[in-house]
């Protein structure tokens, strides 16, 4: 069930890094937004409830949550033409707890793919705080490419081969994952970002003369 869900996180992360990208409307995209949010609360609350007291099924699909809050949160946010400073501070909480469920995944679970993917997802979430927290505007259309590229990587297409049993060699996927990560988000830096200009001091006028005569 939780591939299944993380499937259309994929069709989400794709279509905000679009938005983010000015090809898709950011009301259009909210309605999406809420689909997701929503089927990522009951998703976990399902799995959860499942999980019959099961700590590690039970802290797996705790993970899940944050995205489903902050689909939801983006969603009712664009609808209702809410400032996105909170959503920016939720992405910064998300990017944290990211990096600890990437340990989890790592040293509890031995699930090397995922503890790689929760790092992706911890630096997209960092930068939706960057963009929509600290309000760096200049990296919009870094984070729309990140958002996008991720939603494949990430979600959909790991999703897809869980689902038809063709999640394999874990080690192999783990570097593969950190390797295309590294140079491809790397070198989509410089050519999606563009440096603050300082403005220009205005001209002093000549010793003499009135300003606005010189």
């Amino acid at each position: 069930m939780a591939s299944v869900g993380l499937l259309y996180v994929g069709a989400v992360l794709f279509l905000n890094g679009l938005m983010l990208l000015d090809v898709v409307n950011a009301r259009a995209a909210a309605v999406f937004n809420l689909f997701v949010g929503g089927l990522q609360v009951i998703t976990p609350t399902y799995l959860i409830i499942a999980a019959n007291g099961n700590p590690q099924a039970i802290a797996l699909a705790s993970g899940i949550y944050l995205f489903g809050f902050t689909y939801l949160y983006v969603g009712i946010g664009l609808l209702m033409g809410l400032d996105g400073t909170g959503v920016g501070y939720f992405s910064l909480f998300v990017a944290i707890a990211a990096l600890g469920y990437s340990w989890a995944s790592f040293r509890v679970f031995n699930d090397q793919p995922f503890g790689v993917i929760w790092l992706y997802w911890s630096f997209l979430w960092a930068l939706f705080w960057v963009v929509l927290g600290l309000g760096q505007t200049r990296y919009t259309r870094y984070t729309g490419w990140v958002a996008a590229i991720e939603g494949w990587v990430t979600a959909a297409i790991p999703a897809f081969l869980t689902l038809t049993g063709n999640w394999r060699e874990p080690t192999i996927t783990a570097w593969a994952l950190a390797i295309f990560g590294v140079v491809v988000f790397a070198a989509l830096f410089p050519m999606t970002t563009r440096p603050t200009r300082p403005e220009m001091p205005a001209p002093r006028p000549e010793p003499g003369v009135p300003a606005g005569r010189a």
